[in-house]
């Protein structure tokens, strides 16, 4: 099967054009959300307020549409007028840098998981955000709290809007094929899987290049799954450990199993190979799903048919080692309207608001928040269960140690991405790799 220039465009930028809005959770999806009896903030807002905010792009249309429709609302609400710009995952760290160091631009960056921890010293103490909304909402999830707040406090930096989660999607005519019913949990079951499907010409694809969240994803699987670990409890580094190397020579006997051209993909490599029937199986969001079920294509309505999704594959560890990707919003110290810019945090997270642009992303983000795991949409297709739990996680960027800048730091310098794709193509052995891996995260972890 083939996939068009426009619908691979589509995959990579998710044109509002390409494909229409599914109405699976729409304006009622907010009665499916329980809510606690909160006294209401009370923030004053400045007179001539207005607002610049900076978020990831999209890779799905309604993340877009319902955020500036919601944006609208507020605009409407308050008479402050707010500007959203969306810009490329790769490009959102870059610019949250130059916002920092300059003290100027956007009042609010979206930016992704513990970049907070890189800025604490820049941006607004957001405590009080944090505990109305947890009060109201039942609480927050795990992974929400690990990256909102300063390290084993309760003062939060930044304001969790909600994580995307990259389970197992797979086709599941291609793996019956091969003789499974689901995804083997082991390491060896999982391997035999993929070179079963590589024999039959539907081989695994992930990217070990600079993708932020597909390669982040699938080394911090590799570790996690073999009870390996940037750094310890104490803030250790752990990297350079037996644990580190099984996971290392296990990389690069599934790098054999893989297609070909997968180190250099970006976020949307997997995406559009699996829409173009280039692989069977992945680890992703759920935009490819949501790309085969709206296109206007029957076969790729019948490839969605054909997919299914599963939580990561166990190996050693005790659950399913899956984290997520949070988008994490920061109110910079400089901006004139803080006021103002907490008050559109907490519009944009209240039910009326956040229940129709989570249901309507069908599951694309996984909620931040609790009482939003009580909406109705997440079990109407038993598809999405596996992204539901996405921010319910012990597993973080730095697991098991501090979330600081130095975990951060790492993170966003490809570090533990960039030792295992050393090792899959040959260019240093797995002693040398998780060496000279660790060496490097020291080096972050002592400034």
């Amino acid at each position: 099967m083939t996939i068009s220039r426009r619908e691979s465009l589509t995959l990579a930028s998710a044109s509002i054009a390409a494909a229409s809005i599914p109405t699976i959770g729409a304006r009622a999806a907010v009665t499916d959300v329980p809510t606690a009896d909160v006294k209401p903030l009370d923030y004053k807002l400045e007179k001539g307020a207005e607002l610049r905010v900076l978020r990831p792009a999209k890779f799905i249309d309604p993340d877009e549409v319902y955020w500036r429709e919601n944006t609208k609302k507020y605009t409407d609400a308050t008479g402050i007028p707010v500007r959203v710009d969306f810009i490329s995952w790769e490009d959102i760290r870059p610019q949250t840098a130059v916002v920092a160091n300059t003290g100027a631009g956007p009042d609010i960056v979206v930016g992704f998981s513990s970049d907070p921890q890189i800025y604490a010293s820049k941006i607004a103490d957001m405590t009080d955000l944090a505990d109305y909304l947890g009060a109201k909402y039942g609480g927050w999830q795990e992974l929400s709290k690990l990256y909102g707040t300063k390290w084993k406090t309760n003062q939060w930096l930044s304001i969790p809007i909600g994580g995307g989660a990259g389970p197992t999607v797979y086709r599941q005519s291609w793996v019956k094929e091969a003789g499974y019913d689901k995804i083997p949990d082991d390491h060896e079951g999982f391997l035999t899987l993929c070179q079963k499907l590589h024999t039959a010409g539907h081989p695994f694809g992930m990217s070990l290049g600079h993708a932020l969240g597909d390669a982040n994803g699938f080394a911090s699987w590799l570790l996690w799954s073999f009870n390996a670990m940037l750094v310890d409890e104490d803030g250790k580094i752990a990297l350079d450990s037996k644990e580190t190397i099984a996971a290392l020579k296990y990389a690069t006997e599934l790098q054999k199993t893989q297609v070909s051209g997968n180190l250099s993909w970006n976020d949307s490599g997997n995406n559009k190979a699996y829409a173009a029937g280039d692989i069977g199986m992945t680890f992703n969001g759920v935009s490819i799903y949501y790309f085969l079920k709206s296109s206007p294509d029957p076969k790729l309505n019948q490839m969605a048919v054909d997919t299914q999704h599963q939580l990561l594959p166990k190996g050693l560890a005790s659950r399913s080692p899956m984290s997520a990707t949070p988008m994490n919003a920061m109110v910079f110290k400089h901006t004139k309207y803080p006021n103002a810019a907490k008050d559109y945090l907490r519009f944009m997270m209240e039910a009326d608001q956040y229940g129709p642009w989570l249901s309507n992303c069908i599951g694309y983000w996984s909620n931040s928040l609790k009482a939003y795991s009580k909406m109705a949409f997440w079990t109407q297709d038993p598809k999405l269960v596996p992204y539901a739990s996405g921010m319910d996680t012990p597993y973080y960027d730095g697991y098991k140690g501090p979330v600081t800048p130095a975990s951060s730091a790492v993170t966003a310098n490809y570090t533990v991405v960039d030792m295992f794709a050393s090792v899959v193509t040959g260019n240093a052995t797995p002693e040398d790799a998780a060496k000279r891996a660790a060496q490097q995260a020291q080096r972050y972890y002592k400034t």
